[in-house]
């Protein structure tokens, strides 16, 4: 026993103490990183007024595209009264459409990830204390979805709401009827074209790795995205340059910014994230991706009749 002791002082306790060491400057570069990303920011976020269309607005922080930037231009021009924000489908929060709003407009929010991994790790970033942010671990369907805004007492006008979920995104968006957001974000399914208006069949369980292998089937088109829109009162303004998001305004909060057609805001992506039959990542590239899914069932959103990719 007094020679694992000894091992243990001689060995392990230094070793430890050294990798805690690490792992503290790790933190700190981290923190440092994140510092200095946010002074770049709010640099570019000073520059906004300057931009005439969301193109020149782009800029890139936390978000994984330049949606960051379009965020600014839209908030600047838009003027929300209530400067709250939700957000769906964060992970990690690494990368999302609401985390600069939140550090550098000092915005409040909800965000909601299905995964409690996640969730638990943001609520231990110093971030989590620094701000008015509340994160919630559920798999959001259109069922739950008024629901879960209710009882974290979110209802009635917000600023922002950001949907991504990467399946149900129109069937949610849909549902949802206890919040107005003035600026709206989603991301579609460039894949699916520019002429109809389609979505994958609801399913509460859906998700998109079990869907296809490829990772390429989910969500809905852009004309899909765009119709519910004008239903529920709000301006298409365009897309990121990444083809990615949709952004839509209330209409009667443009204050000036240009409605756009679908023809004039439509943006095909070219980010290449397909999967192979073995999970692995196969990078095809323009048609080659919508060959994979072809043929597979979707939902026509405006006669409610199945039709095919």
């Amino acid at each position: 026993m007094k020679l694992t002791k000894r091992i243990r002082q001689w060995l392990i306790e230094p070793l430890q103490a050294q990798i805690n060491q690490v792992q503290g400057q790790l933190r700190q570069a981290k923190e440092d990183n994140i510092a200095t990303k946010l002074v770049m920011g709010a640099a570019l976020a000073k520059l906004i007024k300057q931009a005439t269309t969301i193109k020149e607005a782009e800029f890139k922080v936390f978000s994984q595209f330049g949606d960051d930037g379009i965020i600014q231009y839209l908030i600047d021009r838009v003027k929300p009264h209530v400067d709250t924000f939700v957000e769906f489908g964060v992970e990690d929060y690494e990368e999302a459409n609401s985390r600069f709003l939140l550090m550098n407009n000092n915005w409040k929010g909800l965000i909601i990830d299905g995964s409690s991994t996640f969730i638990d790790s943001i609520k231990t970033s110093s971030f989590y204390w620094r701000y008015s942010l509340k994160a919630i671990t559920s798999f959001i369907t259109a069922e739950n979805i008024n629901q879960l805004l209710v009882d974290n007492g979110i209802v009635g006008q917000i600023g922002l709401l950001s949907i991504d979920i990467d399946g149900n995104d129109y069937w949610v968006w849909k549902a949802i009827t206890v919040v107005e957001a003035d600026i709206v974000v989603i991301e579609y399914n460039s894949l699916f074209g520019s002429e109809r208006p389609i979505s994958i069949p609801y399913s509460p369980n859906f998700k998109r790795e079990q869907a296809h292998y490829s990772y390429l089937y989910f969500g809905a088109s852009l004309p899909a995205l765009y119709e519910l829109a004008i239903e529920k009162g709000y301006a298409f303004v365009g897309c990121n340059q990444a083809g990615v998001n949709a952004y839509f305004v209330r209409k009667e909060k443009l204050n000036g910014l240009a409605a756009l057609s679908l023809e004039e805001g439509y943006v095909y992506s070219r980010f290449r994230e397909s999967r192979n039959q073995a999970g692995i990542m196969s990078f095809l590239d323009g048609v080659d991706r919508g060959a994979v899914i072809k043929g597979l069932p979707v939902i026509n959103t405006k006669t409610n009749k199945e039709e095919y990719l």
